[in-house]
């Protein structure tokens, strides 16, 4: 099938020319393949005259609203008539352009269900991504919870194993001081016993100097009586 587009190359209305000029650029922006066919060219009466009976729009203008024979540009697909140039703009404009131009229905078919099943995939696909997205914020959210309650509880239990501690420090402490108050006490209790018993005697030997006058003496007193 090959998309035919009936111009003239020698026509004085200025607004049939850009038309003409419109429809080519449009067609050459797309990458779409075209024969253009001048009917104004020697030899070209069969096509000038078949276009002027297969069209079906007038292709009128501003200055030439009712044509007595269709204007240029006839936009054909072989010989099945698509539009003239009001029904082309119109599809443009609407994106149906390929459809206007009655395409390959195989290949307009391929594009439009490739179209159609990449997006449906990459819907099905941001779908997927959002749910895993879901499901993996819950179980963080319930991780992090857990996380904080194990964090208070390790706190708790590190505060009463602290507390533990200190009171056995201090439970040591006490029994520390009341060996020492003991210790003290019973020194205190030795001390005043000794002071409070009675000093034992101890014999004090005689000089001997004093037991020698005693002696002379009593050998005098002897000496006296005997006289």
């Amino acid at each position: 099938m090959v998309l035919k587009v009936y111009v003239s190359g020698m026509s004085g209305n200025k607004e049939v020319k850009k038309r003409q000029q419109r429809v080519l650029m449009i067609l050459d922006s797309k990458n779409i393949q075209y024969d253009t066919i001048d009917i104004t060219e020697p030899g070209k009466e069969s096509e000038k005259e078949f276009m002027q009976n297969k069209s079906t729009s007038s292709g009128g203008t501003v200055s030439d609203p009712e044509p007595r024979h269709p204007l240029p540009p006839q936009i054909f697909n072989d010989e099945e008539y698509c539009g003239d140039y009001d029904a082309f703009d119109l599809a443009n404009e609407i994106d149906t352009l390929e459809v206007f131009l009655k395409l390959a229905p195989a290949d307009t078919t391929a594009v439009s269900s490739a179209q159609i099943e990449l997006k449906q995939e990459n819907g099905v696909a941001k779908e997927g991504e959002k749910t895993e997205d879901e499901e993996k914020i819950a179980p963080a959210e319930g991780e992090g919870e857990g996380t904080n309650a194990e964090k208070a509880e390790a706190e708790d239990g590190e505060q009463t194993s602290e507390d533990k501690e200190k009171t056995d420090k201090d439970g040591d402490e006490d029994d520390k001081k009341e060996e020492s108050s003991e210790e003290k006490t019973a020194t205190t209790t030795a001390a005043a016993a000794a002071a409070a018993a009675p000093a034992a005697a101890v014999p004090v030997p005689a000089p001997a100097e004093t037991n020698n006058s005693s002696a002379q003496l009593l050998e005098r007193e002897r000496e006296a009586a005997a006289q």
